[in-house]
């Protein structure tokens, strides 16, 4: 799954993320696959990227490095001439057409609902949307029960500086949709860290929560009484002040690291949470990192390099 951040500072805009590759084998079983995957890239110049998600996509009967796929939407697109809204649009149009997402949530909607069906329940109800599926279904005490259910995809934070200097980061969901996180035409909404991947560690750091307080009952509860946006307006007083604008490159860089390497220990010494065991240590290896600016394009800080050394 990895981690991805992009970090939007004064100075310019901070890529990074980790090397491992995560996969699920003929059994089901998480396995690791490498520990060099590359997952931030320079598009052209004044435009970067940060990937996380699926691993492989399945292109003439053979799995092939997302990594590859990158490459050749860089070939086939003139990127010079487009912003960075115009590039993260074209990343969805050219990955949509490069794995069926429909098509393995309509397979997915078949298997949940054969689930139902032995179990004694009754799928009553379903929609596909954004990238979901969302159903009803009754329990076999004839209670009407919620759920949601998604496929693996891809997760892109597609970052860097458009031709008349402004700059933008997006954030995109294949299947799903783009989501403007960092835009400097709009006033609080210039500077900021945005990450994407395993993103539970340095959501309980900096957050000061995990994202899955909203599946609690009594948070439910709190929630159901007033609205979810009063709910997260009172958790959201937990979240550390820093000042993103004010950052150095350099303090930038050393957050990036930080975030990335706190995940990677964390997921050393743990195996999921109490209400949900079981995790994927899908963070580890080399850390990438990269900057831009809208007087320096891309360049690498950090970069793994191949070696002959075992």
């Amino acid at each position: 799954m990895s981690l991805g951040i992009a970090i939007t500072t004064t100075g310019g805009i901070v890529l990074a993320a980790d090397s491992r590759q995560s996969y699920q084998n003929l059994k089901g079983m998480g396995r690791i696959g490498s520990d060099s995957a590359e997952k931030v890239f320079n598009l052209n110049g004044r435009v970067g990227l940060v990937i996380t998600g699926m691993a492989f996509i399945q292109e003439n009967n053979t799995s092939k490095n997302v990594s590859r796929f990158i490459e050749d939407f860089k070939r086939i697109h003139e990127l010079k001439k487009l912003n960075v809204q115009q590039i993260a649009d074209s990343l969805v149009t050219f990955f949509e057409g490069k794995f069926d997402y429909k098509k393995e949530l309509k397979n997915l909607q078949t298997q949940i609902e054969a689930n139902l069906n032995s179990s004694g329940a009754k799928m009553t109800e379903h929609h596909i949307e954004n990238g979901q599926l969302t159903f009803k279904f009754k329990d076999p005490q004839g209670n009407e029960q919620k759920g949601v259910a998604g496929v693996q995809g891809l997760n892109f934070l597609v970052a860097g500086f458009n031709n008349d200097g402004s700059h933008m980061v997006c954030n995109v969901s294949i299947p799903g949709n783009v989501k403007i996180t960092r835009d400097s035409s709009e006033k609080n909404k210039e500077y900021g860290a945005d990450w994407i991947g395993q993103t539970d560690v340095i959501t309980r750091v900096i957050l000061g929560f995990d994202g899955r307080l909203f599946a609690l009952p009594f948070i439910q509860k709190a929630v159901d009484e007033t609205s979810e946006v009063q709910v997260r307006q009172q958790v959201g007083g937990l979240e550390y002040v820093i000042q993103w604008g004010a950052m150095t490159m350099q303090d930038a860089v050393d957050f990036s690291k930080l975030a990335i390497e706190t995940t990677t220990s964390i997921q050393r010494f743990s195996d999921g949470i109490q209400m949900d065991p079981g995790d994927m240590p899908g963070v580890g290896g080399a850390v990438d990192v990269a900057y831009l600016s809208v007087d320096q394009e891309f360049t690498w800080i950090k970069k793994k390099e191949l070696n002959a050394s075992i």
